[in-house]
């Protein structure tokens, strides 16, 4: 399949997208808003769309759609772990994004952790705990984290301290990510401040750093209008942006990624370049209004509807 593009980048060539959206995952709400964003966003180009809101006859239903490429805008599983990626490659059907080995690597923090720290990126140091053990006692000194292993968007994410309302050790009935999953990961918190930078294709747009009106960046931060500032291009050293840069670039590039990544990020602003710490890859970045690829693709001149194009493109 070809793919013409004029001197802008942007497709000529008006293709049938399918816009895969939606599906079980806790992420499904923000999946829709990304999915109709996009397909929006296609159509004023002049692409037919197809919208799909992925059920368990997805494989049927992309068959009849009989698509030229389909944009994959899920959050969280199936369709950013792998599940959906290997169906399609089994069907043939080209599509945005990671393929199936990258994206079953990056949702597992473990195994992302496992890959890009010998290569050289520098993440919080942590342990997989089983949640049963946190009502005996503390994995780590607190404060730490504990997170979900294989979640995005910060679902299921707390920080747990001695001041909060946990308990001390973590009570059994106490509301909690310990409540839905057997096993967390558990990592020292780190100080200081929160940034993400995107990358595209094989390029690192810019650093910006997110200010929570409240608490920190948690789901319903990322996703609710006016609960987190957002400052792009980010007030920080000139080489503390270049050292995101440069591990947003190398851990999209070591683990695979393709189209779009966004790479998240603590600071500990005392220790200058070095207290700058990785803290997953996100292989489905969100692409709703509040998003933060779409925001930074902007600050570097490119519009909504042309990075939709441009994922469309990789994908071909």
């Amino acid at each position: 399949m070809g793919n013409p593009e004029d001197r802008s980048g942007c497709l000529v060539r008006k293709l049938h997208i399918a816009v895969l959206m939606g599906g079980w995952s806790a992420e499904r709400e923000v999946s829709l808003v990304t999915g109709a964003g996009v397909a929006d966003a296609l159509e004023s180009r002049g692409h037919r769309v197809t919208r799909i809101d992925m059920g368990r006859d997805i494989a049927q239903r992309l068959l009849e759609a009989a698509p030229d490429v389909v944009f994959n805008a899920l959050h969280g599983t199936p369709g950013e772990d792998g599940t959906v990626q290997g169906m399609m490659d089994l069907m043939g059907f080209k599509y945005t994004h990671s393929g199936l080995e990258t994206s079953v690597i990056a949702i597992d923090k473990e195994l992302t952790k496992m890959v890009l720290v010998p290569a050289g990126i520098r993440m919080p140091a942590g342990e997989i705990v089983e949640s049963e053990s946190l009502y005996a006692g503390d994995p780590l000194p607190r404060p730490y984290v504990l997170k979900p292993v294989n979640e995005g968007s910060s679902v299921g994410v707390v920080i747990v301290t001695r001041e909060g309302n946990y308990g001390d050790p973590i009570g059994r009935d106490v509301r909690g990510p310990w409540q839905e999953f057997d096993r967390l990961l558990a990592e020292p918190f780190i100080r200081g401040r929160e940034l993400t930078v995107a990358v595209l294709g094989d390029e690192a747009l810019a650093v910006t750093e997110l200010k929570p009106k409240t608490g920190f960046y948690d789901y319903d931060a990322k996703y609710t209008d006016g609960l987190t500032e957002h400052v792009c291009p980010a007030d920080v050293p000139a080489d503390v942006a270049e050292a995101m840069l440069r591990m947003a670039r190398d851990a999209h590039r070591i683990l695979g990624c393709r189209g779009a990544s966004r790479s998240d990020f603590r600071w500990d602003d005392e220790r200058g370049a070095e207290g700058v710490y990785l803290l997953e890859v996100n292989t489905q970045p969100g692409m709703t209004p509040l998003s933060l690829v779409p925001e930074q693709a902007r600050y570097r001149g490119i519009d909504y509807p042309e990075l939709c194009e441009r994922l469309v493109e990789m994908a071909l």
